[in-house]
């Protein structure tokens, strides 16, 4: 890991959601196609969600707490994280300022699905993009093992990311609702924040990360495989530095660099 740019960025001079995103993607594990598959899901509230892959395209429809209605028909990105595992994103056109991600296994037709929403207007206090969690069963076979589920197993982890030659950053997670992050190389190097966030745990090694920031309208969807592969894959839904809504892809390489545990009283 070769430091390019050892200049700090002015703490006066926040970067927009865009410039740090732009090149997040390079150490991306490749794109997957779903082309002439399909997918039924059963979210844990009883909400159904269809999905009937193209190309480069999906055809969806959902009710209960996702967005229902007619069916719907938007880009799609996929990637086989594991050989059995597969991280979707619909970084949603026929719905404005909405993606919704879908992670599931072929193997135990278990699933999570998380809907990214950017809020019409700032409330103090809250971040500007929420998110909505579910584990959800799939069709085509008895789901086994586990449902996923919050965890708190990444608590006192310390890791840093790669996510490209000029994108690296160091996570500490501080408690099942809360994470701190710097930007060690990269557009953003010398800031950083806590934020809230939101850890579960999909199977064996696989872990939902996502995070919500205070301070600029950002929020993503990772899934970091901390077990054999140490990769990460995500993306992004925020507003840019013009106030336009954007949808990025992002992952890279895991360092575990070092953890802690609390002797005595365990954060929230």
């Amino acid at each position: 890991m070769t430091t390019h740019d050892i200049t700090a960025a002015d703490p006066n001079e926040w970067r927009s959601y865009d410039e740090f995103a732009a090149g997040i993607d390079a150490f991306r594990l490749p794109n997957a196609s779903l082309a002439g598959t399909a997918l039924a899901l059963t979210l844990d509230d009883g909400s159904s969600l269809r999905l009937s892959f193209g190309t480069e395209q999906v055809t969806w429809w959902a009710d209960g707490s996702l967005p229902a209605g007619d069916e719907h028909r938007d880009p799609y990105d996929a990637v086989r994280v594991r050989s059995d595992t597969v991280f979707v994103n619909l970084p949603l056109e026929s719905l404005e300022r909405e993606s919704l991600t879908v992670i599931f296994s072929e193997s135990t037709h278990r699933a999570l699905v998380v809907r990214s929403t950017i809020g019409s207007e700032d409330h103090a206090g809250e971040p500007r993009v929420g998110q909505t969690f579910w584990a959800a069963v799939t069709d085509g076979g008895e789901p086994s093992g586990e449902a996923p589920g919050p965890s708190r197993d990444l608590i006192g982890k310390r890791n840093l990311y790669r996510y490209s030659p000029h994108h690296l950053y160091e996570h500490v997670y501080i408690s099942s609702e809360r994470y701190a992050w710097q930007c060690v190389e990269g557009v953003q190097r010398g800031h950083g924040d806590m934020d809230l966030s939101t850890v579960w745990k999909f199977s064996d090694g696989l872990y939902l990360f996502c995070f919500r920031e205070f301070r600029i309208a950002v929020a993503s969807v990772w899934l970091h495989d901390l077990g054999y592969q140490l990769r990460t894959t995500g993306v992004f839904l925020g507003l840019t530095g013009t106030g336009d809504a954007e949808h990025s892809r992002a992952g890279g390489h895991i360092y575990p660099i070092g953890s802690v545990a609390y002797p005595d009283v365990q954060p929230v």
